[in-house]
Formats: structure tokens, C-alpha cells, sequence
């Protein structure tokens, strides 16, 4: 049945909010003089994007480049491998070469070739202790802190731990180890974290750690995340001195000496004892606290801040949790910059789950110690220079690779040249001595040759423009200051007064400083101006002619010409 819509009914009545304000054009055409469509036209902020309604113009977003699609490539060094990756060595040896902000996490497997067995692989300990020690789960057993609730397991771990260390200690460095300190040498190794218990690794002295770990900085370059064989520790008063193995032997620990001290002290001052505590080595066991996790936390945070270049994950099976969530937030860090390359180096495969999907740039299946043959890096201890031989020669021509290394300490120090140089502080008066002090120093100056064949070697360093003597001023005469206007009607009304005659001006005036008048030149003077001064001042001093005594004529004529003495 057909709808009928009256005309002069709204319909948004019977609409939602969002369907008035966009009608169907078949339900309601509308005509552009309408009020509904007055109301549905878009504002000019809508239209144009980069204009504001009540402001100045929007910014316009800048254009990120999408970051390239990493891909994961597969390197294999097994002697099996017959496909062609040059490629991936290139992306190896660039790595070893050139990061200088390089993270390496390490387990159990880079010892191996050193005669140390891992743990969980076919010949490892936890398949070879239960064995040896018919225990009856896996040898997994004795790395638990439980060991030490029954005396069976107690002997069997003394047994493990004493037989771990006689290995380690006959083990020597292999090539990877060698590489790890070349690269610490080198400043280019950030931070070594190691899950080994042998020491075999920080016997190196690059490698070297700190034990305990501080909590703040400066921390050692290797980090013992389980703890090492090369210390052992008191359960009571954690005291720490190096491991001895004869001590660990049957099922009682041995006593601690710093406990047994004190409490002999106590004791004879008649205190209470304390207790004695008891040697564990210092490796840490699973179900218990690590006493360097606070430490740990503090250096991982520190290196994730600092944004590593490198990371090398090898000889792991990331089993243990801890490690599992380092190696998670290095890959994060690492792979968050454009340069950064992480790598896996093991036998087996990538560890599964959704922590580490698509996050290795390089995988290395092979021998760890393979790795370190193709880098080609010397030894840390290494710095001995070799004679090349003839075809080393040979192929360095032929290649148009030359390299030239001068030992340490033979470097040849240069001569020390006292030619002269130039005027380095130029006299604080330039005047024309000082100038000709400058051309004879030029002319001095010998060019450096060689003896053998004579050449030039060098010139002599020109002064440069010499610079213009200073121009002293001529002393110059102070003008007297005008007078004024007022000044000048002052002395002429005083002239008026007075009246001095030029005549007797000039007599009184000479061309020399007169010597003191005696009392008859005085009175010669004074008798003859007398006749021209005396009629012309009686005006001005009616008294003045009066006058018969000398000395009030000479005050008087000394008044009228203030330049006679």
C-alpha cells in the first residue's frame, strides 16, 4: 500500500536527531531558498580545513615518512650451508665493526667450546646430574633453593658446585670471549649481561665486574645477572671472600670465619651469641631473591635510556623470566631506531610467542665462536705488530688496500721548527724602529729545505699589512672663551672710569718680567704719573689728589694696571 506524505507535515517528528539534519533527498527535496537548507549548509571551516573560525590559519600537518618494513634475515655458518649469503655476512661484520653503542646478552652456551656444559641441552647439566647423582626428576633439581632442606641433595649440589669450579678455573677464554673484550677495549660494548656462573668471562680484565653490584653508578661493564662461582657469601652477616672448593664438601656448609670471630668475641665479654652463620657459593638458585635485583633493575633501566645501537643475543634459550623481559624491552629500544640491528646467534631456533614476533633483524644459526672467526678481531691482548708476508703483499697490491700501523710508544715525534713566525704581539707604538724590527725578522727567516734533495719544504708565515704608525697631534693652543655680552660692558664701563692713557700703559709695561722695584724707582715712578693721573682721577676719588704719601699712589696705580707687579 502506497505512502502518502503530507506536504506541510515535518517530518522530523517522526526522525531522529541524526535524520533531520541529513533527510533522504526522495522523501524531502528541498530547494536552495528553503530554511532547511539554510541550516544544512556546511560552515567555511568545514570547507576549507586550513582556516580557523575565530583564529589564525591551522598549521598544516606535517608529513611523516612511514617507517621501512623490517625483514628478518637468516644467516647460516653450519658447514652444511651452500647458498649464497653475502649479504647477510655484510650485515654482521658492519655490526661488529661499527655499532659503538653495542648490548650483548649471554648464556650458558658461549663457554661451551671452553669446556663448560650448558644446562638444558642434550649433553647438559640437567641431563648429565641426573645421571651422576640418580636423582629423580631432572638435574634441574640442584640449581633449587630446596637443596639445602635435605642433606642428600645439600651433598650432591657441594659435589656440583666444587666440580664446576675445578673446570672453570683450567677453562680458557674462546674466540667469542676474546671478541666480547676486544669490544669492550674498544668502547664499543655498553654493557655484557651474562647468566654464566664459571667467570670465565670476567676473568678478562675488560670484562671485569664489581661484586656486590652498587645501585648507582659507576657500574662495571659485565653484569652478573645469576651471581659466579669465583665468590662465596655468608647466609647471616654476608660476608663475601673467593670461593674454596675443598670447603664444600659432604653435606654440612662450611662456617663462616667472620661469624665465628665475633661470636668468640660476645662470648668471652660474657654477651649473648649471636650465631654463626653459614658459606653458600654466591650463585643464585631458583625460588629465591637475587640480592643484586635492585641493582639490575637500575642498570638495565639506565641502558634502555641511553637507546643501545646493537643488541646480540647469544647462547640463550631465554627459559628464565627475568632475562626473557630484558631481551623483550632491548628489541623494543634497539628496533625503535632507524640504525638499530638486533641479532640471534644460537643452534636452535627463535624462541616462540607473541613477545618476539618479527623482532630480529639477523638470525645466526652456528657456533658462537664462528661468529668471532668471520669478524676477524685480534684478541684484547693483542697489540703486537706483524711483519707482513709476501703474499699478504701481493694481495694488498692487487686489492689497492694500504694500511699503515705504527706501534704505541714508537711514534716519531716531530721536530720542533723555531723559524720565525711572525710578530705575534706587535709593539704597543707602531712607529718606524719597530717597523724596521719587523722587516729584519722577515729577512731573517730561512725556508725549511730537505737535505736530500733540496726541496722546499716550507716558507716563511708573512707578518701580514704592516700597520700604520700613530700619528701624534700637535699641541694645539686653547682658545680663549668668548666673553659675553655682560662681561664685555663690565669692562668697558670700568675702562670709562678709570681712563688710563696708552702712554702711561707702555710705561709700565716691558717685554721682561721686571725684578722687584726698589723704594727710589718706586717713588720715580709714582712722581711721574703723577702729573697725568692725578687730574683725571680727582673726578672719580676726590681725595686721590690730596694724597702727599708714596704708598697710597703705588696701591692706587697698581688698582688701575692689575699687569704691573
Amino acid at each position: 500500500m502506497p505512502i502518502s506524505i503530507d506536504p506541510q507535515h515535518d517530518i522530523s517528528d517522526y526522525s531522529s536527531d541524526l535524520s533531520s539534519l541529513s533527510p533522504s533527498p526522495q522523501l524531502c527535496p528541498l530547494s536552495p531558498s528553503s530554511d532547511l537548507d539554510t541550516s544544512l549548509r556546511l560552515p567555511d571551516v568545514a570547507q576549507n580545513p586550513t582556516t580557523s573560525k575565530n583564529g589564525p590559519p591551522l598549521a598544516k600537518r606535517r608529513r611523516r615518512a612511514e617507517p621501512k618494513p623490517r625483514t628478518t634475515m637468516h644467516l647460516n655458518l653450519t658447514p652444511s650451508a651452500v647458498e649464497d649469503q653475502s649479504s647477510q655476512l655484510e650485515l654482521l661484520l658492519r655490526t661488529l665493526r661499527k655499532k659503538q653503542k653495542i648490548v650483548v646478552i649471554a648464556g650458558a652456551g658461549i663457554s661451551v667450546s671452553a669446556g663448560i656444559p650448558d644446562f638444558r641441552s642434550s649433553h647438559g647439566l640437567f641431563t648429565t646430574l641426573k645421571k651422576d647423582h640418580k636423582l629423580k626428576t631432572s638435574g634441574k633439581q640442584l640449581f633449587d633453593a630446596s637443596v639445602y632442606r635435605d642433606q642428600s641433595l645439600t651433598s650432591s649440589f657441594h659435589d656440583m658446585v666444587r666440580s664446576l669450579s675445578n673446570m672453570a678455573s683450567v677453562a680458557q677464554p674462546t674466540a667469542f670471549h676474546h671478541l666480547l673484550a676486544r669490544l669492550a677495549k674498544d668502547g664499543r660494548l655498553m654493557r655484557l649481561y651474562t647468566q654464566n656462573v664459571d667467570g670465565i668471562d670476567t676473568s678478562l680484565p675488560p670484562l671485569a665486574t664489581e661484586i656486590p653490584l652498587a645501585v648507582k653508578a659507576p657500574w662495571p661493564r659485565t653484569i652478573q645477572l645469576h651471581g659466579g662461582l669465583e665468590k662465596m657469601v655468608c647466609q647471616k652477616c654476608r660476608h663475601t671472600a673467593d670461593f674454596e672448593p675443598h670447603l664444600f664438601d659432604g653435606p654440612d656448609p662450611p662456617l663462616c670465619p667472620e661469624c665465628v670471630d665475633m661470636d668468640a668475641a660476645r662470648t668471652t665479654g660474657g654477651q649473648r651469641s649471636h650465631g654463626v652463620g653459614k658459606l653458600r657459593p654466591r650463585i643464585v638458585l631458583y625460588n629465591e631473591h637475587n640480592p643484586d635485583e635492585e641493582a639490575i633493575g637500575s642498570v638495565v633501566t639506565a641502558d634502555l635510556r641511553t637507546r643501545p645501537d646493537a643488541l646480540i643475543v647469544v647462547g640463550t634459550s631465554l627459559k628464565i623470566p627475568g632475562v626473557r623481559r630484558i631481551v623483550k624491552e632491548m628489541t623494543r629500544v634497539v628496533r625503535g631506531r632507524r640504525d638499530g640491528i638486533t641479532m640471534w646467534i644460537n643452534h636452535d631456533n627463535v624462541p616462540v610467542g607473541k613477545d618476539f614476533e618479527s623482532c630480529w633483524d639477523l638470525v645466526i644459526k652456528g657456533d658462537c665462536d664462528e661468529v668471532a672467526r668471520h669478524a676477524g678481531v685480534k684478541a684484547w691482548n693483542d697489540d703486537a705488530v706483524h711483519d707482513c708476508s709476501p703474499d699478504e703483499v701481493a694481495s694488498a697490491k692487487e686489492n689497492r688496500i694500504v694500511s699503515v700501523v705504527v706501534p704505541p710508544g714508537q711514534t716519531p715525534k716531530k721536530e720542533q721548527s723555531y723559524a720565525n713566525t711572525g710578530v705575534l704581539t706587535p709593539a704597543s707604538s707602531q712607529d718606524e724602529d719597530s717597523i724596521d724590527y719587523d722587516k729584519a725578522l722577515l729577512a731573517d727567516t730561512k725556508p725549511l729545505t730537505d737535505s736530500s734533495d733540496n726541496r722546499v719544504l716550507s716558507v716563511a708565515i708573512p707578518l701580514g699589512k704592516p700597520r700604520k704608525p700613530k700619528q701624534t697631534k700637535k699641541p694645539t693652543a686653547r682658545k680663549a672663551p668668548a666673553k659675553t655680552k655682560k662681561v664685555e660692558d663690565r669692562t668697558q664701563r670700568i675702562n670709562d672710569q678709570f681712563k688710563v692713557s696708552k702712554t702711561a700703559a707702555k710705561s709700565t709695561v716691558t717685554s721682561k718680567k721686571p725684578g722687584r722695584p726698589s723704594v727710589a724707582d718706586t717713588a720715580k715712578a709714582v712722581q711721574s704719573k703723577s702729573s697725568s693721573t692725578e687730574s683725571k682721577n680727582t673726578l672719580m676719588f676726590p681725595n686721590l689728589g690730596n694724597s702727599s704719601t708714596p704708598s697710597q699712589r703705588v696701591s692706587i696705580d697698581m688698582l688701575v694696571n692689575p699687569t704691573e707687579p
